[in-house]
C-alpha cells in the first residue's frame, strides 16, 4: 500500500508525467467529442441515403417480378441473389420476427415507410436468419426482401472503435514526444542545479530552442561562470592572505625562542603558531592552481604500499591494508600522497570511539577496469545521511557528529580537489557495519 502511494506521488509530481497525462485527457476528450459530433452530423444524412437505396432495391425488385413472365421469376430471383445480394421470401404469419435495432434504424424505417406505405415491415432477424429485412406486397401477397447487413450499415460501431483505438493510440505516442520535448530542458537545468549544489561542475547548458528556455540557460550559465570566478577570486585572495602570514609567523617564533619564557608557556604558544601555519598550509593547499602540465606517470600501488606503511608507525592508528600491485596513474605524486594522509588524518581525529583511543582503517586499491578504486575506510561513529554531501564543501565542519578539531574544514575539499585535478571521482557514504567509506576512483594510465 505504502509502495503504491509512494508510486502515486510519484506521477503527480513528475513534470513529464503529469504534461502527458494533460495532453492525454485532452486528447481522448476531443476525439470522444470529434466521434461524437461526425455521427451525429452524419447521422440524419447517412439515414436518407440508405432509406432511399432500400426504396430503389424494393422499387426494382417488385417492378421485375411483377412485369417478368412467370417462367422466368426462378431465374430472376436466382440472378438477384447472386449478383445483387438481393434475396426474396414469401412473408408468413408463422415467421419469427426480431425487430430492426441500431442508431439509424428509426430514421431509416421513417424513410422507408414514407416512399412505401406505413405497413411496411422491417427485421434484422427472420426465422433465425440475419439480414436487413423489409416487407412488400405484389397485389395481395406479402413478400420478405432481405438485404445483407454490410450493404446497409457500412461502418459499424466496432470499426469505428478499432479507428478511435489506432488514432488514439497515436496521439498518445506523441503526447509522449511533447512531454519530453518539455520536459528536456527543465530536466537539464535540474540536473545542472543539482550538481551546483554537490559542489560539482556542470557542463553548460544549450542555448537553444524557445525564448523562454535560451533565455534560462542562458542565465544559469552566466550564473556558474560568475561563481567559479568567485571561487577562484576567493582562492587567490586566500593564497595571498595565508602567503603574508607566513612572514609574521615565521618572526614571531624566533620571538619566541629568543624571549625568556617559562617553558609551559613556551610550548603553548609553540602549539598556537604550530597551529596556525597548519592552518594556512591548509588554505595554500586548497589554492594551489592546476598545473595540467605537471602530470606524470605515477606507480599508484607503491606510493599506497608507502602510505599504509607510513601510517603504520602511528600510535592510535591500525591499518588492514589490501592493495593490487602493477597500477600506474597520471599526476603529481606529492597531490596523491596528500589526499591519502589527509584522509588518514581525518579518520584519527574523528573516527575514534567514546572510550578508545586508537582507531581501525581499512585501506584497499582494486583494478575495475580502466581505473583504480581506493576505499579507505574507519570503524568510527560514522556521519549523519543527511550531512554526508556537505562533507566536500570547504570551511564545513561536523563537530556535533565527527568530535571537535583544530583546522579550517578545508581537509576534504583539499581531497576533491586533488582528486578533481588528477581526473577522478570521490564519494562518502557510511559503512553498513559503523563508519565513513571514501571511495575515490583514478584513470589509469594508458600504455
Amino acid at each position: 500500500m505504502s509502495f503504491a502511494l509512494n508510486r502515486l506521488s510519484w506521477l503527480k509530481s513528475g513534470l513529464f508525467w503529469r504534461t502527458f497525462i494533460l495532453l492525454a485527457l485532452l486528447i481522448t476528450v476531443s476525439m470522444a467529442a470529434w466521434v461524437w459530433g461526425v455521427r451525429m452530423v452524419e447521422r440524419t444524412p447517412r439515414a436518407r441515403q440508405i432509406g432511399a437505396q432500400v426504396v430503389s432495391m424494393v422499387t426494382i425488385t417488385r417492378a421485375a417480378l411483377t412485369h417478368s413472365a412467370p417462367e422466368l421469376r426462378r431465374e430472376l430471383l436466382f440472378d438477384l441473389a447472386s449478383n445483387e445480394g438481393i434475396r426474396v421470401y414469401p412473408l408468413e404469419d408463422t415467421d419469427v420476427i426480431v425487430p430492426s435495432s441500431g442508431n439509424l434504424a428509426p430514421l431509416i424505417q421513417a424513410q422507408v415507410r414514407d416512399k412505401l406505405g406505413n405497413e411496411t415491415q422491417f427485421a434484422s432477424k427472420v426465422n433465425d436468419v440475419d439480414g436487413f429485412w423489409i416487407s412488400f406486397k405484389i397485389d395481395d401477397d406479402a413478400y420478405w426482401l432481405m438485404l445483407d447487413r454490410r450493404r446497409i450499415d457500412r461502418s459499424s460501431s466496432v470499426q469505428w472503435l478499432g479507428w478511435g483505438t489506432i488514432t488514439l493510440l497515436l496521439a498518445l505516442i506523441g503526447a509522449v514526444f511533447i512531454s519530453r520535448l518539455i520536459n528536456l530542458p527543465l530536466a537539464r537545468l535540474t540536473a545542472a542545479t543539482r550538481a551546483i549544489a554537490n559542489g560539482q561542475q556542470p557542463e553548460p547548458l544549450p542555448e537553444k530552442g524557445p525564448a523562454e528556455i535560451r533565455d534560462a540557460n542562458r542565465s544559469f550559465n552566466q550564473m556558474v561562470a560568475d561563481l567559479n570566478r568567485v571561487e577562484s577570486d576567493r582562492a587567490v585572495i586566500l593564497a595571498g592572505i595565508s602567503h603574508d602570514l607566513r612572514t609574521p609567523i615565521s618572526r614571531m617564533l624566533l620571538e619566541v625562542e629568543l624571549a625568556n619564557l617559562p617553558s609551559d608557556a613556551r610550548a603553548g604558544m609553540h602549539a598556537d603558531l604550530g597551529q596556525m601555519d597548519a592552518i594556512i598550509g591548509q588554505f595554500l593547499d586548497y589554492a594551489k592552481p592546476d598545473d595540467p602540465a605537471g602530470l606524470r606517470e605515477i606507480d599508484l600501488s607503491a606510493l599506497l604500499a608507502d602510505s599504509a606503511q607510513e601510517a603504520t608507525r602511528l600510535p592510535d592508528v591500525q591499518i588492514v591494508s589490501e592493495i593490487e600491485p602493477g597500477m600506474t596513474v597520471m599526476g603529481q605524486a606529492i597531490d596523491l600522497q596528500r589526499v591519502i594522509n589527509n584522509l588518514i588524518e581525518n579518520a584519527r581525529r574523528y573516527a575514534k570511539q567514546s572510550g578508545s583511543e586508537t582507531v581501525k582503517i581499512d585501506f584497499s586499491c582494486r583494478r575495475e577496469g580502466n581505473y583504480a578504486a581506493i576505499a579507505i575506510a574507519d570503524d568510527g561513529p560514522g556521519v549523519p545521511e543527511l550531512e554526508i554531501a556537505r562533507l566536500l564543501r570547504p570551511f564545513t565542519r561536523l563537530d556535533t557528529a565527527r568530535g571537535q578539531a583544530n583546522g579550517a574544514g578545508l581537509g576534504l575539499a583539499i581531497v576533491e580537489r586533488l582528486v578533481k585535478r588528477h581526473h577522478g571521482t570521490i564519494q562518502l557514504s557510511n559503512r553498513t557495519t559503523g563508519g565513513l567509506l571514501v571511495q575515490i576512483r583514478l584513470p589509469l594510465a594508458k600504455a
